[in-house]
C-alpha cells in the first residue's frame, strides 16, 4: 500500500496568526513550518519546524519556500517582487501576489474597489500641498490621511485638520492616502473564505469596536443589523474574493452609515476580527485558512450558538498575566482564553477573549471582564454584571 504523504504548509511571519494556526493544522493532520522573525516570537514558542530569517530577504523566502508544498502569511507585508519572484520560480503563494497587493497598497484598493463599483469614502492619492487644498476644498477639514503601505492597528493613519499638518507628513512620506473622516453609526467586519476551485464560504457580519485604533471588541452576528444590508455586504465581499482571485481568507472591514455601508479596509489572512470563530463557529478563520490554501473542501462557517464575541486583552501596566488568567478561568470556566506569549508593552494586543451563549448583553461583559481582569483593567474579581442596555453606552463608535 503506497505512503499518503500530506502537504506541508509554510507561514512566513512568527505571530499570535501564526501560533493560532498550528492547532488547526494540527488537527487536519498538515506539517506546518513558521519563518518567524525571532527565535522567541510567539509562533516559535508553540511550533517545532521554525527557521528564523529575514522575511524582505529575497534568498531567505526561496530557501524557506524550497521546503514546503504552500507558502502562507501571518502578515501583508512580504515585499510584492519577492512574491512574484517565488511564483515565477515555481512555488505556490497563496493568496497570490496578484490578490495580496490590494491588501498591501491602500492606494491600489480604493482604485479597484471604485472600478468595482463597491462604495467607497470620499479620497484621493496626495503627493503635494496642491493635491491636500483639492481634497479639502472637496470633503473639508478634517479628513483621515493614510500611508498607503504598512499600517496597521491605528499606526500610519493621522487626523488631519489643516494644510501645515498634512505637507509636514508630506515631508516624511511622499505619497499618502487621503479619505473623507467618515460619519458612521458604527463599525463593521465580515469574513469569507475562498478556495484556488472558486468554492466559498462566509461567515456572519459582525460589529467592531476600535480603541485607540485598536480592535478591542467583536459581536456576532452584529446586533440589530438589517437582513438586507447583511445581505449586500455578503455580496461585495464575495464580489471582491471573486474578481481578485482571492485564496485563503479575507477579512472586510467597514463603516456602516445612515445610507449604508463604505468599505474601510482588507486582510488576506486571518484576522482579528474573525478569532471570535474559534470558539463560535463550526470552523474557525485558521482552519479555513488551511483548507483554503490547500484547495480542501471547505468547512462551514455557520455559528455554533445565537451570540459570539471576543475581546481583545490589550496590555496596561499589570504584566503579570499568569495570577489573573488563573482567576478568570476558575470563574467562569465558559470564557475561551487565548494568550500569545508577547511581552506586556501598553495597548499591544496580548491575547483575547471568547464567549459564547444566548443572552447578547451577558456575553459581552463576561467577555469584557474577563479580557479586562486579565490586563488588570479591571480589579474587580466579582463584578456584577451589567443590566442589558448598559453595555454599550458611553463608547464613542465614531472614530477611525
Amino acid at each position: 500500500m503506497a505512503d499518503v504523504t500530506f502537504p506541508r504548509i509554510g507561514v512566513i511571519g512568527g505571530g499570535q496568526l501564526a501560533r493560532m494556526l498550528a492547532p488547526a493544522a494540527e488537527a487536519l493532520g498538515i506539517r506546518f513550518s513558521v519563518l518567524a522573525e525571532t527565535a522567541d516570537a510567539p509562533a516559535a514558542q508553540v511550533i517545532n519546524e521554525v527557521s528564523v530569517g529575514d522575511y524582505t530577504d529575497y534568498p531567505t523566502l526561496k530557501a524557506f519556500a524550497e521546503t514546503v508544498d504552500v507558502i502562507t502569511f501571518d502578515h501583508e507585508h512580504v515585499p510584492p517582487e519577492h512574491l512574484r519572484a517565488l511564483v515565477e520560480a515555481g512555488h505556490v503563494v497563496r493568496p497570490g501576489p496578484q490578490a495580496l497587493i490590494f491588501a498591501q497598497d491602500k492606494i491600489r484598493m480604493r482604485t479597484k474597489m471604485d472600478e468595482l463599483g463597491l462604495p467607497n469614502p470620499a479620497w484621493a492619492e496626495i503627493t503635494s500641498a496642491a493635491d491636500v487644498e483639492a481634497f479639502a476644498a472637496r470633503v473639508g477639514y478634517p479628513f483621515i490621511l493614510k500611508t498607503p503601505r504598512g499600517g496597521y492597528d491605528g499606526k500610519g493613519v493621522r487626523v488631519i485638520d489643516s494644510l501645515d499638518e498634512a505637507v509636514d507628513w508630506l515631508r516624511e512620506v511622499p505619497q499618502l492616502l487621503a479619505e473623507e473622516k467618515v460619519d458612521f453609526t458604527r463599525e463593521l467586519a465580515v469574513m469569507v473564505g475562498r478556495s484556488p476551485m472558486g468554492q466559498t464560504a462566509v461567515w456572519p457580519v459582525v460589529e467592531t469596536w476600535q480603541q485607540n485604533g485598536v480592535c478591542k471588541e467583536a459581536i456576532a452576528p452584529a446586533p440589530g443589523l438589517e437582513t438586507t444590508k447583511a445581505k449586500e455586504i455578503t455580496e461585495a465581499i464575495l464580489k471582491v474574493a471573486g474578481t481578485l482571485d482571492v485564496t485563503g481568507v479575507m477579512a472586510m472591514e467597514m463603516f456602516e452609515t445612515a445610507d449604508g455601508f463604505l468599505i474601510n479596509e482588507f486582510a488576506m489572512r486571518p484576522h482579528n476580527t474573525g478569532h471570535w470563530t474559534q470558539d463560535g463557529s463550526v470552523t474557525s478563520q485558521f482552519e479555513q485558512h488551511l483548507r483554503a490554501v490547500l484547495d480542501l473542501p471547505l468547512g462551514s462557517p455557520a455559528a455554533r450558538e445565537d451570540v459570539s464575541v471576543m475581546v481583545n486583552v490589550l496590555g496596561a501596566e499589570h504584566e503579570d498575566l499568569y495570577q489573573p488568567y488563573l482567576h478568570v478561568m476558575a470563574h467562569d470556566p465558559a470564557v475561551k482564553v487565548h494568550l500569545y506569549g508577547k511581552s506586556v508593552r501598553p495597548g499591544r494586543k496580548v491575547g483575547h477573549v471568547n464567549a459564547y451563549g444566548q443572552d447578547p448583553q451577558l456575553v459581552l461583559a463576561r467577555a469584557r471582564h474577563a479580557a479586562d481582569f486579565i490586563a488588570g483593567v479591571d480589579v474587580d474579581p466579582h463584578p456584577e454584571m451589567p443590566t442589558p442596555g448598559d453595555l454599550l453606552a458611553g463608547r464613542d463608535t465614531n472614530t477611525e
